[in-house]
């Protein structure tokens, strides 16, 4: 069980923005998979990306549902973050449907990975709430077995996958570490100095990237 935060008055605004930036999060998750699957090469394949995407939204409605419950207004808490989330998708658009795969996978087990490493600082409601939606692999399957499948179709785009991969993950952590710092994701939860907060980001992005890494490998590919 969590300790009651140092900080009541910090950690009832922090919370706002931690919903916040997961509402945004898998609505962008849900426009974009929706679009990916138009250029899906089967029918098959589309339909397993609009799974994934419809799963995606299932999820922004469950944040937004908690928003509510609070009396806050979901666009208003998503709005702050709609120009980072934005400008780190243009950063990293895919050049074709292999790399659009590869981007959901990633974005989508480090998301999970972030999420869960900030419920062990958060109240037991909240907490709750983000194992609920990360604790769902369904989307996460049906994107390892999409990858699976294409680099078992053609062993050669696994060099270039991995070099997007890796691409991926460095700005999926430089994204990490700026909300962290900013937004107080960690440090606000326990009324950590900066010194303190800035520890804990870096053991947080440490984390991440040791977890990415043992994905990849589990795909075959260098992390």
């Amino acid at each position: 069980m969590s300790a009651p935060p140092a900080d009541p008055a910090r950690y009832n605004s922090f919370l706002p923005d931690l919903l916040g930036v997961m509402a945004y999060g898998e609505l962008s998750a849900f426009e974009r998979l929706s679009s990916d699957a138009r250029y899906s090469p089967t029918l098959h394949d589309r339909a397993a990306l609009g799974k994934v995407a419809v799963i995606e939204f299932g999820h922004f409605e469950l944040v937004c549902a908690v928003l509510e419950e609070m009396g806050l207004d979901p666009e208003r808490a998503m709005l702050p973050f709609q120009p980072s989330v934005d400008s780190f998708h243009e950063r990293t658009r895919p050049a074709d449907w292999h790399e659009s795969l590869m981007k959901a996978y990633v974005i989508d087990t480090v998301s999970a990975d972030f999420y869960r490493a900030i419920a062990r600082h958060i109240d037991a409601g909240t907490r709750e709430l983000i194992e609920r939606i990360q604790s769902a692999e369904e989307a996460t399957a049906v994107l390892r077995q999409l990858l699976k499948a294409a680099l078992a179709g053609d062993p050669r785009l696994a060099s270039r996958l991995s070099l997007w991969g890796r691409r991926l993950l460095g700005e999926a952590l430089t994204q990490a570490r700026r909300l962290s710092l900013e937004h107080a994701f960690l440090g606000g939860r326990i009324g950590a100095d900066e010194a303190r907060a800035r520890e804990l980001v870096g053991g947080l992005a440490a984390e991440l990237a040791a977890s990415h890494s043992r994905r990849m490998s589990a795909l075959g590919l260098s992390g």
